[in-house]
């Protein structure tokens, strides 16, 4: 086989690619594949995702079809000696419709999309309770209504301390930077929402199972941004309240004498 040849078929060596890449997940634990949402603004950025992405595949294949088409009917080695094609100098018709055509398309992902994340980001005023997100250089610091705080220390020799919350509840996030600019992102439970330093940014969640999710900071912030892992471990409403129990005996215990 020539190599004129095999650089004709370097085009099917993305499909095994795409799903060797599909089938791995990145250094802190998140699948390159959206995850299945497990909170109500999680679903509808999942359904926005879903809602654009089947159309956009739908008109990349139709465009590469007839793309192939193109080059396989009008080939030159099919043509006779000196053959040139048609020559059409404009067609008004057809400039306005692959014109307007796409207009149309980008204008209707662009309201879908803006009305989809209105509803998704409004800050929420009625919840159960609130948690103040901290984020620094390199790891998340979770303070909790009870007066306790848990520390999400970056790393990737292992997992991360978890943010633990109870199912069913809706809990509101209020989000802080410390030092720069991080951005908090489980994308099985919500879209990605910037930590920014003298400001407060704020998210919300309302799992309805039990189990764990993963996410990162998905905003560039210094040479451990890969560290910043982020878990999410949801419980029942009675586990919660025992490790709640755990975490303030753990914070309200004596030092032991020397």
């Amino acid at each position: 086989m020539t190599a004129r040849s095999l650089l004709r078929l370097w085009p099917l060596a993305m499909l095994p690619a795409a799903f060797a890449l599909g089938s791995c997940e990145a250094p802190g634990g998140v699948s390159p594949i959206f995850p299945a949402p497990v909170s109500p603004n999680g679903q509808g950025i999942y359904n926005t995702y879903i809602g654009i992405s089947i159309p956009a595949i739908i008109i990349f294949i139709g465009v590469e079809l007839a793309l192939l088409w193109v080059v396989i009917r009008y080939r030159r080695s099919k043509q006779p000696a000196g053959y040139i094609p048609p020559q059409i100098h404009g067609n008004t018709r057809l400039e306005w419709a692959w014109t307007a055509a796409p207009l149309i398309v980008v204008l209707a992902i662009a309201g879908y999309s803006f009305a989809e994340l209105q509803k998704d980001f409004q800050p929420v005023t009625t919840y159960d309770f609130e948690i103040a997100v901290s984020g620094h250089q390199f790891g998340w610091s979770y303070t909790y209504p009870e007066g306790f705080t848990v520390h999400q220390e970056g790393t990737l020799a292992g997992d991360v301390t978890p943010f633990v919350v109870p199912v069913n509840k809706l809990i509101r996030l209020r989000l802080q930077g410390t030092d720069v600019i991080h951005s908090w992102w489980v994308p099985a439970i919500s879209g990605k929402t910037d930590a920014v330093p003298g400001y407060d940014n704020f998210t919300w969640l309302k799992i309805d199972t039990v189990g764990t999710w993963r996410g990162e900071c998905a905003e560039l912030c210094g040479a451990g941004h890969s560290t910043m892992q982020i878990i999410v471990q949801s419980m029942s409403q009675y586990d919660y309240e025992r490790w709640v129990r755990q975490q303030l005996a753990t914070q309200n215990a004596s030092p032991k004498p020397s």
